[in-house]
């Protein structure tokens, strides 16, 4: 997006409040940079839209495990109160971030959905309804997945078919009897698939569609320390595939898919008289599809000159070269192939909190 050319109008209704830093979202990003912001006794807000912190997560579907094991599961300062190779669920991660947020006494103001982040001269001004923050510094942890994504042809299968995107999945119940197609093989897809083909109230053959991503090796409890270490090597890797284009499976692996009766198939390419077309070319019937294909970003709010071609933030390491004061935790792959996990940002958010009161 361009820089705010005097065009885009924001109006202030009420006074603006002064402060040296402006933290947009109280997920696990949110936090860890809220914590790292006072251990340095900085002057900042952390701002979320939800009505409860950890609201995000209790969002999701019902079945939902973390993939990562509670023992690198948790942010800096307070170890997650779960066993060390536990998968916790989503409830309980939304319980831990609620936690976290009050132990350390963060600045959260909740109900707060920013509406634009502008220049105001040398300072930036974040504005949400009649409310205003004028900062030297704003970190976006709002993260990277928001809109959700489908394929052009979602929009030609036969109306009878149920669709939903995994956003709005939670759980089997929602969708009619018979043969379900799941849309992408990575975490999600694999999540949802299995929660489907083990739920004991419905038989119902399960297809999940998409090519192999491979799995994050088995190393012990270390797994996930050692790929953070890895850093920005391991980040690459990651990207150029590990077999595929979405991130390795974690928790759950291949064998338990074949073991549940999924039934694997190339990615779907296209529609035809109204059902999904995989690679094979086998035109496949089914009652309903689920689209495991990804969120997209949205900054529309953001009148800043900090996107690149694609929409995506445009930083190195979370530091925005074009924007002075502008920053970023919580991307996927900012610095390490954790950077969007749990107990990844931990290590981001003090590197960014590092530059940002180095600058200030």
């Amino acid at each position: 997006m361009p820089p705010d050319d005097g065009r885009t109008s924001v109006t202030v209704h009420a006074c603006t409040t002064e402060v040296d830093t402006v933290v947009i979202g109280a997920g696990q990003a949110g936090l860890a940079t809220g914590y790292h912001l006072a251990k340095r006794n900085e002057d900042f807000v952390v701002l979320d839209a939800a009505p409860t912190v950890g609201g995000s997560w209790r969002d999701r579907w019902d079945s939902l495990r973390l993939f990562t094991p509670a023992g690198f599961t948790h942010l800096p300062g307070l170890p997650f109160p779960a066993g060390r190779s536990e998968h916790p669920g989503k409830d309980a991660v939304a319980d831990y971030l609620a936690g976290y947020a009050e132990r350390f006494a963060l600045p959260v103001q909740l109900g707060v959905r920013v509406q634009a982040v502008r220049r105001d001269g040398q300072h930036l001004l974040v504005v949400a309804g009649a409310r205003g923050w004028r900062a030297r510094n704003v970190v976006l942890a709002t993260g990277a997945h928001h809109v959700p994504v489908l394929p052009p042809f979602a929009g030609q299968l036969d109306a009878g078919i149920a669709q939903l995107h995994a956003r709005d999945y939670r759980r089997p119940a929602q969708l009619p009897g018979g043969p379900v197609l799941v849309v992408g093989a990575g975490n999600s897809g694999a999540e949802i698939a299995l929660d489907l083909a083990t739920d004991r109230a419905a038989e119902r053959q399960v297809h999940l569609a998409g090519r192999d991503v491979g799995h994050v090796p088995n190393l012990g409890p270390w797994t996930y320390h050692l790929l953070q270490r890895l850093g920005r090597a391991g980040a690459v890797l990651s990207q150029r595939g590990l077999r595929g284009g979405g991130d390795p499976l974690g928790r759950v692996r291949p064998g338990q898919l074949e073991a549940a009766g999924v039934h694997r198939l190339p990615r779907v390419v296209d529609a035809r008289d109204g059902v999904p077309l995989p690679g094979d070319g086998r035109a496949l019937t089914v009652a309903a599809v689920v689209w495991c294909t990804g969120l997209g970003p949205d900054y529309h709010w953001l009148h800043l000159d900090a996107l690149d071609p694609a929409g995506q933030l445009s930083h190195h390491e979370g530091i925005l070269d074009s924007e002075p004061g502008v920053y970023a935790v919580g991307l996927p792959y900012q610095r390490s192939i954790t950077s969007h996990l749990l107990g990844g940002v931990g290590a981001d958010a003090e590197h960014v909190v590092d530059h940002l009161t180095a600058r200030t």
